[in-house]
C-alpha cells in the first residue's frame, strides 16, 4: 500500500512538472506570435517600401478588324543591290533608278512581330505600363497614370515613384518633390523656375523639352532652340521639325525643308533654284536619281552605302576595318590576297587591287605568279578541269574577253602605250 502511495506521489509530480513545461512552451509562442503581430502592424501603419510596380514595355498591337491603309513610297533602286556585278533595275514606270515599295502611312510603323501589319507609332511615348492608340495616343494600364514626361507611372497602391503611399491611397512625395494637379503622382520641383522651353525634370534641375537643345556657351540667354531635321535650307526652324519659309520658298509636298521651285526630286537636300540641288551633311549628289544619297567616302567599293557612313558589303565580302573585303573560303597562301569572293591575286609588290593577277581556284607563288591545283590547268585567269574549259570559253564570252584584256594589260600591256578601248562598244576614246 505505500509503495503504491509513493509511486502515485512521483507521477503527480512529474505530471505536473509537465502541465507547466507544456503552459510554458505555449505562453512563449503567443509573447512570440504577438511580437510578430506588433511588428507587422508598426510596419502597415505608416508607409510602405516596395519598389513601384513595372510592368512589360508599352505595346503597340494590331486591332481586330481594323486595318490601317498604307502608303507607297520610292526608294533608289541601289539600296536593294546584294551582288557587286548585278545592277538591280527598278520597278518605278517613272524612273527605273527607284523602287516603289509599300510602307506605313505617317502615324504607323510596322508591328514587330508581323510585318505585313502596321500598328500605331508613339514615337518615345508610351514606352512602358500602356497601350499606343491611333493618333499617336498613349492609354495607360488599370491604376496607371501618364506623367508629366508622358510616361505611364503607377499609382497608390500600386507604386508612387520618389514618394510613399499610405494604406489610404494618398501619396506623400520625397523632399524636393511634391503632387501634381490631379494628386496621383510626383513631380520635381524648381524654385527659381525654368527657362523658355524648359522643364523641371529632378529637384532644382531643368532641361530642354523634347525636340529642342540649348545653344553652347548660351551668352545671349536664349534659353531652348527648336531643332529641325533636316535643317530648314531657306527658312528658320519655329519649333521642333516646323519651317518657316522665307518669302519667295515653299515646302515641298512631304518635306519640311524651305527650297526654290525645281523639277529634281533632290531628296536628303533643298532645291538652291531650279536646277540646283544642297545636298544635307554625309550625303552626295547623284545624277541618276536627282537625289542626295548617302555618302561613304571611298570606303564602299564593294558595297552599297545605305547612310551617311555605314556601308552594306556585297554578298561574298565581310568588313574588315573600314572597308569590305572578299572572303576566300580556302585561303590564297602566304603570297596572295583575297581581292574578291573566293578570287586569290597574285602580286610581288603590294598594290591597288586591278594590278594583281586573279587566280581563281589556285594558290600564288613566291614570284607573284598563279599556280593550280594538280588536275586542273590554267585558262586565262582560272583554275579549271581539262572537261571545263570548252563549257566555261562557251557560256561566259564576256567574261573570258575582260580575263584576257586583264591578263595581256597586267603582263605585257602595261609596257606600251596604248589608246584606250571600248571593248564593249568596240569604239577608242
Amino acid at each position: 500500500m505505500n509503495y503504491n502511495k509513493s509511486l502515485c506521489n512521483t507521477f503527480c509530480i512529474r505530471w505536473d512538472w509537465f502541465v507547466d513545461f507544456i503552459l510554458s512552451i505555449i505562453l512563449l509562442c503567443c509573447c512570440f506570435l504577438n511580437c510578430i503581430q506588433t511588428e507587422t502592424t508598426r510596419y502597415t501603419t505608416t508607409t510602405t517600401t516596395k519598389q513601384p510596380l513595372i510592368r512589360t514595355p508599352g505595346l503597340s498591337l494590331p486591332q481586330k478588324d481594323v486595318n490601317p491603309p498604307k502608303c507607297s513610297k520610292e526608294v533608289p533602286a541601289v539600296f536593294f543591290q546584294y551582288e557587286k556585278n548585278v545592277l538591280v533595275v527598278g520597278n518605278s514606270s517613272l524612273n527605273p533608278y527607284f523602287n516603289v515599295i509599300e510602307v506605313c502611312c505617317k502615324g504607323f510603323k510596322r508591328y514587330d512581330y508581323d510585318w505585313s501589319k502596321c500598328v500605331p507609332d508613339c514615337g518615345n511615348k508610351c514606352l512602358q505600363n500602356g497601350f499606343c492608340l491611333e493618333g499617336g495616343r498613349c492609354q495607360c494600364f488599370n491604376e496607371f497614370v501618364l506623367n508629366h514626361r508622358n510616361n505611364c507611372v503607377p499609382t497608390c497602391p500600386l507604386g508612387c515613384p520618389d514618394g510613399h503611399c499610405f494604406l489610404n491611397g494618398t501619396c506623400v512625395c520625397k523632399q524636393g518633390y511634391e503632387l501634381s494637379a490631379t494628386r496621383q503622382f510626383c513631380v520635381p520641383v524648381c524654385k527659381m523656375g525654368c527657362g523658355l522651353n524648359e522643364v523641371c525634370t529632378a529637384p532644382e534641375k531643368c532641361e530642354c523639352m523634347t525636340g529642342y537643345v540649348k545653344l553652347e556657351p548660351d551668352t545671349l540667354k536664349l534659353g531652348c532652340q527648336p531643332v529641325c531635321i533636316p535643317d530648314c535650307g531657306y527658312g528658320h526652324c519655329v519649333g521642333p521639325n516646323q519651317c518657316q519659309c522665307f518669302r519667295g520658298y515653299q515646302k515641298r509636298q512631304n518635306s519640311s525643308a524651305c527650297e526654290s521651285n525645281c523639277y529634281l526630286r533632290c531628296e536628303n537636300g533643298f532645291c538652291a533654284n531650279s536646277t540646283t540641288c544642297i545636298c544635307q551633311n554625309g550625303y552626295k549628289y547623284d545624277r541618276n536619281t536627282t537625289s542626295c544619297l548617302p555618302d561613304c567616302g571611298d570606303d564602299c567599293e564593294n558595297g552599297v552605302c545605305i547612310s551617311p557612313g555605314i556601308c552594306r558589303c556585297f554578298n561574298g565580302y565581310k568588313r574588315r576595318g573600314i572597308k569590305c573585303e572578299g572572303v576566300c573560303e580556302h585561303g590564297c597562301g602566304f603570297y596572295g590576297k583575297c581581292i574578291a569572293p573566293n578570287i586569290c591575286g597574285c602580286s610581288i609588290i603590294p598594290g591597288p587591287f586591278h594590278t594583281y593577277q586573279q587566280c581563281d581556284l589556285g594558290y600564288c607563288t613566291a614570284r607573284g605568279r598563279c599556280r593550280c591545283q594538280v588536275g586542273t590547268t590554267r585558262f586565262i585567269n582560272h583554275c579549271l578541269s581539262p572537261d571545263q574549259v570548252t563549257t566555261y570559253a562557251s557560256m561566259h564570252h564576256q567574261k573570258m574577253n575582260d580575263g584576257l584584256i586583264n591578263e595581256f594589260n597586267l603582263l605585257i600591256g602595261r609596257h606600251f602605250k596604248f589608246p584606250a578601248f571600248d571593248y564593249h562598244n568596240m569604239n577608242f576614246y
